[in-house]
């Protein structure tokens, strides 16, 4: 190889690539319920809330591949709120939130009101490092409010 070829690499000089806008939205998601925005997307924390209130309409059973998937207090709306249905119910919502790999159930109270069943649940958004409390509301006549 002479001199001059060897100095030819020493001189090119490549254009840099025109940089794209990295989008900081690191899940996507669809949902026709929602009000957040005016579309019907769904980005980041606000998919996931929306997936864990799926998760919880769906009746233990209903699901065909799998029947022990689902929230098992729709069964339970209307018999009697004992410590036995009341741990069952803990152990039925943990693992709802832990079926999730974005989210980790911190803590958990399950309680009775009027007409129904109430739950406050801790939950930390484990991509985010967020933690935020969420409350659902199992209402007799209404389903979750």
């Amino acid at each position: 190889m002479s001199e001059l070829e060897k100095n030819l690499y020493k001189h090119v000089t490549v254009p840099a690539a025109p940089r794209t806008e990295v989008s900081s939205r690191a899940y996507r998601g669809f949902s026709t319920n929602t009000s957040v925005n005016n579309g019907f997307s769904l980005y980041d924390l606000e998919l996931i809330k929306q997936d864990l209130i799926n998760h919880f309409h769906i009746r233990q059973g209903e699901k065909l591949s799998d029947p022990t998937f689902g929230c098992i207090i729709w069964d339970l709306l209307f018999e009697p709120f004992t410590p036995a249905i009341q741990e069952a119910i803990i152990e039925n919502v943990t693992t709802i939130v832990n079926f999730d790999s974005r989210i980790q159930a911190d803590s958990i109270v399950v309680d009775t009101y009027e007409q129904g069943i109430s739950i406050d649940c801790t939950v930390s958004y484990i991509p985010y490092n967020i933690s935020e409390q969420i409350k659902f509301k199992f209402d007799q006549k209404n389903g979750l409010l």
